[in-house]
């Protein structure tokens, strides 16, 4: 849970290093289940940093700083951290819950899911883009979604392998922007900027005394009302989304966020982005129920499901075992051992949490003059991690600076994430169903049921704005009628 807190230093670089320590254990289901513990309490704790500090900790909490960090500003830092955990705890146990109901069915049907399939749920994801612009500015969230899928062109790609892109010579980014980088640029460094720009941004709303308690760490009945129906529909939508191989959790955050954006009501709609209840609850049980559902196409397929579920895959094989539909029958201490490991771990990291609620919101009293190194500390430190590359300090910085302006200028932030997130899968799907022999160009459209019926999915969703735009207005034509006729 602590290694979730740091930005930059997620549960991907921890278990790469701990991959020794697991096989010198030497009973492989041990060795899994201490892996598995620290892939699902770092996605637990990746919430904290991302409300107190606009800092995610991990990529997959991305989206609980949009409500998240709002609600903290507003001196509910200590109601936000809870919300937090106990929907992590609600989506990571129902989704221990479907793993176990239905891991074997599932999987076979991840085998009906190809590349195009692949491709046009990325677009899906993209169309959910219209959930972050503001009425009247949905072109502000499409030019967003186009930049952060130039982002994401840069360096080599699937489609054109060996030849660099967008780097003008710069071969420090021939590999790409990390995503890590990308994240503390567009949400770490411009809070820096913006503490130092404003004076009273460096501590809670009417708190100046570091010594003042937490206040409003529980929700009320009408708040845990509101927070059920989302937690259950993100929790079976985010096992969903992770059991897709290469979706993983920071894809269903950001698409479960958008979600519930377009099924809140007008009223509960305008609350997005500035301390929603509905906002936080759904990214963080979204991530939690889709990191236990990677485990399905890992554990009964071989194929990772998430860039971490990969390394896990990496220590399964060095530990010498073969995972595949078989594993259930011929390892089934590793595979019900890893999903009893998931209701206990849940429980364990909800105990350890609540109680360390109050004192970790207690960042939020630090003065400026100490938070704002600090802020600018872990991003550089989590963007020199992931790759120890130079350059990706030097793009953080320029990152940070554009999002400043960016944000100055209101501009929406969140759809550069999933232009960035989703372009890349995006091109990768789309090389392959176009190189695929069985296809002429871009007959999988329609050659392939599943990729048309999501493909008209998206058209519609985007269309909505347009048409709820043009309800609105007639509504109010209509009431202004009736209200001439009744003078």
């Amino acid at each position: 849970s602590f290694i979730g807190m740091v930005p930059g230093l997620g549960p991907m670089q921890v278990i790469a290093i701990m991959i020794p320590v697991a096989v010198g254990l030497g009973n492989p289901s041990v060795a899994m289940i201490m892996l598995a513990g620290v892939y699902y309490g770092a996605v637990f704790g990746g919430s904290t940093s991302s409300i107190l500090i606009n800092a995610p900790g991990v990529a997959s909490t991305v989206a609980t700083s949009f409500d998240g960090y709002p609600m903290a500003r507003k001196g509910l830092a200590g109601k936000a951290l809870t919300i937090a955990a106990v929907s992590s705890f609600a989506g990571g146990t129902i989704g221990a819950l479907l793993l176990t109901l239905a891991a074997k069915p599932l999987s076979e049907v991840a085998l009906l899911f190809t590349s195009p399939e692949y491709f046009a749920v990325m677009i899906l994801g993209m169309t959910a883009v219209a959930a972050f612009g503001e009425r009247g500015r949905a072109y502000k969230a499409a030019l967003m979604l186009v930049f952060g899928m130039i982002l994401a062109s840069i360096g080599e790609g699937s489609m054109f392998a060996n030849r660099p892109r967008f780097t003008f010579g710069y071969i420090q980014i021939q590999d790409g922007i990390s995503a890590i980088t990308l994240i503390m640029g567009l949400f770490a460094l411009p809070e820096a900027f913006f503490l130092i720009l404003d004076k009273h941004r460096g501590r809670l709303q009417g708190n100046n005394k570091t010594d003042q308690p937490i206040k409003d760490l529980r929700f009320n009945r009408a708040e845990a009302r509101e927070m059920a129906p989302v937690i259950g529909r993100q929790s079976v939508f985010g096992f969903l989304i992770g059991i897709m191989p290469g979706a993983g959790a920071t894809i269903a955050s950001l698409m479960g966020y958008a979600l519930e954006r377009n099924l809140a009501p007008a009223e509960k709609r305008k609350e997005f982005g500035q301390g929603s209840i509905r906002g936080l609850a759904a990214p963080e049980t979204a991530n939690n129920a889709a990191s236990t559902g990677s485990f399905v196409p890992m554990l009964t397929l071989g194929i990772p499901g998430s860039g971490t579920t990969a390394i896990l895959l990496v220590a399964l094989i060095s530990l010498g075992i073969t995972p595949g539909p078989a594993l259930i029958n011929d390892n089934p201490d590793i595979f019900w051992g890893l999903i009893i490991s998931m209701y206990f771990g849940n429980m364990i990291l909800l105990i350890l949490n609540y109680p360390l609620i109050p004192y970790i919101a207690k960042l939020l009293t630090v003065p400026r003059t100490y938070l704002i190194p600090f802020v600018i500390f872990f991003s550089m430190v989590g963007a020199y991690l992931t790759s120890q590359n130079s350059a990706e300090l030097f793009t953080m910085i320029i990152l940070g600076l554009i999002t400043t302006i960016l944000r100055l200028s209101r501009f929406p932030i969140a759809p550069i994430v999933i232009g960035f997130i989703l372009g890349i899968p995006l091109e990768d799907n789309l090389g392959r169903a176009l190189q695929d022999p069985d296809y002429q160009g871009f007959s999988f459209i329609w050659q392939r049921p599943m990729t048309l019926a999501f493909l008209i999915l998206s058209a519609l969703m985007l269309l909505y704005p347009f048409f709820e735009g043009a309800l609105t207005r007639r509504q109010r034509q209509n009431l202004r009628r009736q209200t001439v006729q009744q003078d």
